[in-house]
Order: C-alpha cells, then sequence, then structure tokens
C-alpha cells in the first residue's frame, strides 16, 4: 500500500470515527490512536516516513488555532491562576521529576538529555483533553481549566526542549541565556501573533467573499507559527495570541455568512487533522519498535518509571494547588474546583501529538558527529508515555466520572443559555421600538414582529409570564411554525428547481451555485 493510500485511508478513519465516538463514549483521538496501531502492525501497510520537523508546524499550528478562536482574552484573563499552575510551573516541576529519574536509571546519559526527555513528556495534549472532555459531558469550568492548560503548556515545553536539545548538541549550556531566551521568545511571539492578527482583520475587511476570508484565516496560524520560529519565538504561543486577538475582534454581527462558512470549515479541519496526528501516533510505533530492535524489552522498565513519575507528579502537584486556588480566590473568577474535579483533572493529562514530534525530532548526532546519546531510549519512553496516557487514561476517563457522580453542569449550562437568549431578545425588543419611533412603521407589522419576538421569549423563559400570556404565545408559536415549515417547504422547492437548472445544458453552474447559496442561507434564518 502506498504512502498517499494510507494517508487517504487515516482521513477516512478520521471522519468514520466521529460518530463511533460518540455512540461508545470512547473518545476520537483514542480511537484513532487504536486504528493507527492495529494498522501499524499489519504487514501489507507500509511504515510511515514522516519529516519530524515537518509535524509541528504542520499539524500544531491549525489544531491549536481552532481551539483558541473558539475562547476569548478576558476568558484566559479569568484563569489566569489556572495557566501559571498547570502550563508554566507544573510543566517545569514535570520536566524535572523526570530528568531526575532518567537520569538515575541511566547514569551515563548527559543531564540536558534527560531534561529534553521531562520536557517532551510533560505537556498534556490540548486537543486529547479538551475532546475527552466534550464526549463526556465534564463542566464547562472544568473544561475551561484543560483548554487553557493545553493551549499554554507547549509554550513552555517547547522552549525547555529546545534549550536542553541544543545544549547537548552543541556541548554547552547557560542558565541565565536560557532565561533570557525565553522570555524573549514569549515576547517575540505576542509582537508576532498581534501583528499577524491585525493584519488578517484588515486584509479580511477588503474581502467581500467569506471563502475567501475564510481561506485567509486558514494561512494565518501557520504564518504565525512560522514567522515565530524564524525570529526565534514560540511559534505556538504565537498562533494562540492571533486567535485570542481575533477572537475578540469578531467579524461583524451581520456577517452570517461568513461565520456560517468559518465555522463549518474549522470544524473540518479539526476533525481531519485531529485524525491524521493521532493515526499517525500509533502507526509511528513500528517505525520506533524497529529502530530500538529487540532492546525494547528492557526499556519497558525504564517506561514505566518516567510514566510513574508523570502521573504522580500531576496529583503530587493538583491537590495542593487546587487548594491554594480555593484560599486565595478573589470575586467570581478562576472557580474553584472540587477534590472530584481534581482528580478528574489529574486523570485528564493526555499526552500526545506534541510529545510524539518533539521525541522524533531530536538530532541524531551532535556536533561532534557522534550519535545523540540516548536517543532510541528517550524516543521510545517517550511514545510509552502516550500510550499509557492516551489508550489507559483516555479508556478509563468516562468510567472514572461516573464513579465520582461528578455534576457535567448541563443546568447551569442551560440556565445561562437561557438567560442569554431573553438578554437578546430584550435587545430586539429595544430595537423594535426605535425603529417604530423612526421610521413611523405601521402598526399593524410592529405588533406582528413584538408577538413574534415575544412568543420566542415564553417559549425560552415561560416563567417570566402569565399563564394565560404563555398559552397565547404557545398558540401562535405552533401557528408560526407551521407557516414557517410551509416557507421552508416553498425554498426546497426553489432549491430543487435551481439544481434542475444548474444541470441543463448551456446553464452557467456558477449563477446557480450563488442563487443556490441564498436560498441556503433564508433557510438558516428560519
Amino acid at each position: 500500500m502506498a504512502q498517499l493510500s494510507l494517508f487517504f485511508l487515516v482521513l477516512l478513519a478520521s471522519v468514520v470515527t466521529m460518530p463511533l465516538a460518540r455512540r461508545t463514549g470512547v473518545p476520537q483521538p483514542v480511537l484513532m490512536t487504536l486504528i493507527g496501531l492495529v494498522m501499524a502492525v499489519v504487514p501489507q501497510i507500509p511504515d510511515v516516513t514522516v519529516d519530524p520537523g515537518l509535524i509541528l508546524p504542520l499539524v500544531l499550528p491549525p489544531l491549536i488555532f481552532a481551539v483558541a478562536r473558539r475562547s476569548s482574552v478576558r476568558y484566559f484573563r479569568a484563569n489566569i491562576r489556572s495557566i501559571l499552575l498547570l502550563a508554566v510551573a507544573l510543566v517545569i516541576v514535570t520536566t524535572t521529576a523526570v530528568a531526575g529519574v532518567f537520569h538515575w536509571l541511566v547514569p551515563t546519559l548527559p543531564i540536558a538529555a534527560a531534561v529534553a526527555l521531562g520536557a517532551l513528556v510533560s505537556p498534556p495534549d490540548p486537543v486529547a483533553a479538551v475532546a475527552v472532555a466534550g464526549s463526556i459531558g465534564l463542566p464547562r469550568r472544568l473544561v475551561a481549566v484543560l483548554e487553557s492548560e493545553g493551549l499554554f503548556n507547549d509554550v513552555t515545553a517547547i522552549v525547555i526542549y529546545s534549550l536542553a536539545v541544543e545544549a547537548v548538541v552543541g556541548g554547552d549550556f547557560s542558565v541565565a541565556d536560557a532565561l533570557v531566551r525565553f522570555v524573549l521568545s514569549a515576547v517575540l511571539a505576542v509582537v508576532i501573533g498581534i501583528a499577524l492578527g491585525w493584519l488578517n482583520a484588515k486584509l479580511a475587511g477588503m474581502l467581500d467573499d467569506p471563502t475567501q476570508q475564510v481561506a485567509l484565516n486558514l494561512l494565518v496560524p501557520f504564518a504565525a507559527y512560522t514567522l515565530a520560529e524564524e525570529a526565534h519565538g514560540s511559534g505556538v504561543l504565537a498562533v494562540v495570541v492571533c486567535a485570542l486577538y481575533l477572537a475578540d475582534r469578531a467579524a461583524d454581527a451581520d456577517e452570517v455568512a461568513y461565520r456560517l462558512v468559518g465555522n463549518a470549515f474549522w470544524e473540518i479541519v479539526e476533525i481531519l487533522i485531529t485524525g491524521i496526528a493521532f493515526g499517525l501516533i500509533g502507526l509511528e510505533l513500528a517505525t520506533v519498535l524497529r529502530d530500538v530492535g529487540a532492546s525494547w524489552r528492557d526499556m519497558l522498565g525504564d517506561a514505566a518509571w518516567v510514566i510513574a513519575t508523570v502521573v504522580l507528579v500531576r496529583l503530587l502537584w493538583l491537590l495542593p494547588a487546587a487548594w491554594i486556588s480555593r484560599r486565595v480566590r478573589r470575586g467570581e473568577e478562576d472557580t474553584p474546583l472540587t477534590w472530584r474535579e481534581t482528580v478528574v483533572l489529574w486523570w485528564s493529562g493526555m499526552r500526545g501529538v506534541a510529545t510524539v514530534a518533539l521525541a522524533l525530532g531530536i538530532p541524531l548526532t551532535v556536533h561532534t558527529g557522534e550519535p545523540f546519546a540516548g536517543r532510541s531510549e528517550i524516543v521510545f519512553v517517550a511514545f510509552g508515555v502516550v500510550l499509557f496516557t492516551l489508550l489507559v487514561q483516555g479508556l478509563t476517563l468516562p468510567w472514572l466520572v461516573r464513579r465520582l457522580s461528578l455534576d457535567s453542569g448541563h443546568d447551569t449550562h442551560e440556565e445561562a443559555v437561557k438567560q442569554l437568549w431573553w438578554r437578546s431578545a430584550r435587545a430586539g425588543l429595544g430595537r423594535l421600538a426605535e425603529l417604530e419611533e423612526q421610521q413611523k412603521l405601521p402598526a399593524e407589522l410592529v405588533e406582528r414582529l413584538r408577538e413574534r419576538q415575544h412568543d420566542r421569549l415564553a417559549r425560552l423563559c415561560p416563567e417570566r409570564y402569565e399563564e394565560q400570556e404563555a398559552a397565547e404565545a404557545k398558540l401562535r408559536l405552533r401557528q408560526w411554525k407551521a407557516a414557517v415549515e410551509i416557507e421552508q417547504e416553498m425554498i426546497a422547492a426553489s432549491r430543487r428547481e435551481v439544481l434542475l437548472a444548474r444541470g441543463e445544458t448551456g446553464a452557467d453552474p456558477e449563477i446557480a451555485d450563488e442563487v443556490l447559496r441564498g436560498l441556503d442561507l433564508r433557510s438558516a434564518r428560519k
């Protein structure tokens, strides 16, 4: 089977596993990793040969951009303590602990090589964490913590990893120089992210077609990552900053087509690239086992020690961190976690794409031409950590959530949605009153529009209306729904006629597609 055929097979599996994940409750990244493992042991499946230097710049930018664009700067600011405790401090502590344990296990290994291993296994994967959280219905505040940690922990880990690898390859290391480069890489990333976000917003304003605007959006994360890395900044942080900048400066409220196209596009990108990334993890296992040869059995013990260190350090850090967070809580920010949520947060620390890419990206030789000390063992141990956290923790997390009887927060979420609907509908009524006064609208038209808006409110918030008013609103709503259904049938007939015209001899398909898109948007606005 050729590499291209294998690529399309993984893409197909990415789509098929989505409904399978919903039915089984197993997160899609876990399913794709399992499929990759099965494919890796099939003799007819070729070994995957992917340049490690391409994995991070091709996979991470769109995935991180897709996750970050759903958030906002204010939302991250509200969780700043979680970010500092998990995405920065915990990564450093985990790196230190793993480096110490691995150097104890393999004392002949340079300490910088052990630090490189610690750095590449320290960051939990944001895509896997969010996918798991969504599939088992975790509370929104817990999902926010996982998102915040996942988006920012790569920044800390990749900088430490780069410095450690350079120390092994170049043979020298300076703590002062490392701290300066760490700060400088963050500053450069923030500047580049904001600059590209501003430029994207300006260019998008010059484009009228939503598909062109979304195409521009696709280029932005790759540009941010590449420019930041070329300038010796943090590519991951540049992508996050750029996405948050654009999210806080969202498109005009009336740009319905842009949002419809953009949201659908990024959902597709996330599905396909997530599938490819985690399928690649399983497929690469065959290559790793081939490289280490028969010595993999001797490495299992070292991998077990590192896995235990990664898992235990996260638990031992989260328990006091959650207690401190509750003690220093200010206002309504950073809603403190219960002990049950802390346990779930601990078991949600799955490693993924970044760990695999960094492990495979370790150079083969150092500056003297000698092999990179312990490279095979580092790669093997890294894959062991990824497979354990994805398969063992990922598969048992739903069971753990059920055992702890963790409240999903569904009722609270629904109430928040209802409150926002009420607020937005009242704003619509306020605008209607303004237009009535400004444009001298016919009383009959105003009354019909006002009744329709109140009908929506009565359906969403019946407790805010008298019983008779609510009953009348429900009756009008049923009548309106009947009218909407009839209108949808009319629009459907129009679409069928357009498609019929599109297939006629000499018809211009672009004209038909333009009319068809207008009809689709009209259906979406029902």
